[in-house]
């Protein structure tokens, strides 16, 4: 077993803990390694039903079974038992509450009780660079992504095959069975054409044009895919929207390369997709890595109208990174331009990055062009 970083945060925090994350990125794995002295499966039909006709049927179990850790899986099935554990919580402050779910948005439409100053959030994402030693298989991580079981399945052909079904169950499990929008065929229309345009900048007029959706609709998609963590837009950063002539447009990431190959049924990472590959690869684990390490960071993009670009801005704290993405280790002068501009117009201090798949490490000036897993060592991820 992958020994994920975030368990450190949260066997130490004295608090009840809501752990957020897409589906098959080992939530319930990680919980269940701290051996909780109660555990209840919202994904088991017949908890769900025991539960939701019941409402007193978690204080009979806690007063039956006297537990300290009580691990309840897939919350957001069932939103207004958070109200029961909040008085619960209150009355009985040693106990610890696990609770683990995929879809914010669920809860935010069942009106949950979030439960402030009482729960500690936390999100999981796949696998990272620093949980396995920096030591990427660069070749499967393009291939099948991240997600615990995908990257550590010795057959690429059964992570393959696992990972065809993930585009559909979530249709299937989280829009459908959670009733997140009336119009699924619409829905999966766009979801296939985001799939496609994965990492590029996403003119929303365009996109509704070519799905055959409402102009207001994108917005509204965007969200369910964002509030169910199946992907993120990052936006130009603010700081420079007034003094550059920035397109204004997000890119949208899928969190995990797999399941972007698996919804356009291409697992093979060619001369033509690589560069796409590598900067959607990146942009997860940086996310990631900051979920893990619980840091808080904020992602932005950088192109001018005259085509001036850097691909990612990351702010830390009072640190600023800005990185531009290769897939080759042979950085020249043309690689740097983008960067040395922004460098200029930013006018704060920012340390510039190339991050490349290649293994060569060379500093121009005070640029460094690393290898990617290095890269994210380096700005403290």
């Amino acid at each position: 077993m992958i020994n994920r970083k975030l368990r450190g945060e949260i066997l130490k925090s004295k608090k009840s803990i809501l752990l957020l994350g897409p589906r098959q990125v080992g939530k319930s794995t990680l919980i269940s390694s701290l051996q909780p002295d109660l555990s209840i499966n919202l994904a088991n039909e017949m908890d769900l039903l025991n539960f939701s006709t019941r409402p007193d049927e978690l204080e009979k179990l806690i007063r039956a079974t006297k537990p300290k850790t009580i691990f309840i899986d897939e919350i957001q099935r069932l939103p207004k038992l958070l109200n029961t554990l909040q008085a619960i919580i209150d009355e009985n402050k040693s106990l610890k509450f696990y609770l683990t779910g995929s879809s914010a948005r669920k809860l935010k439409r069942g009106e949950a009780n979030l439960l402030p100053g009482r729960v500690l959030n936390f999100k999981l994402g796949p696998l990272v660079a620093s949980e396995l030693d920096y030591e990427v298989d660069l070749e499967r991580a393009l291939s099948v992504g991240f997600l615990p079981e995908m990257y550590l399945e010795k057959k690429t052909k059964d992570a393959i095959q696992n990972l065809r079904s993930y585009g559909a169950n979530y249709l299937k499990e989280e829009i459908k069975a959670e009733a997140l929008t009336r119009n699924l065929e619409s829905f999966a229309r766009f979801m296939n054409e985001i799939a496609l345009s994965n990492a590029q900048f996403i003119d929303y007029t365009k996109l509704a044009q070519r799905t055959k959706i409402s102009r207001h609709a994108v917005p509204r998609y965007f969200e369910i895919l964002e509030d169910t963590m199946i992907g993120q837009r990052i936006w130009p950063l603010e700081q420079l929207l007034d003094s550059e002539d920035l397109i204004r447009h997000p890119k949208f990431y899928f969190f995990d390369v797999g399941v972007q190959n698996s919804l356009i049924g291409n697992f093979v990472p060619s001369r033509d997709r690589i560069g796409n590959l590598a900067e959607q690869m990146i942009y997860n684990q940086m996310l990631h890595a900051s979920w893990a390490m619980d840091q808080d960071v904020k992602i932005s993009t950088f192109r001018t109208r005259k085509g001036v670009e850097v691909d990612f801005i990351l702010q830390n704290g009072n640190r600023t990174f800005a990185i531009e993405v290769k897939t080759s280790g042979e950085t020249g002068s043309s690689d740097l331009e983008g960067l040395s501009y922004f460098s200029a117009s930013f006018k704060q201090k920012c340390q510039a990055f190339v991050f490349h798949l290649g293994d060569k490490e060379k500093k121009f000036g005070s640029i460094w062009s690393l290898p990617w897993a290095k890269g994210i060592k380096a700005i403290g991820l």
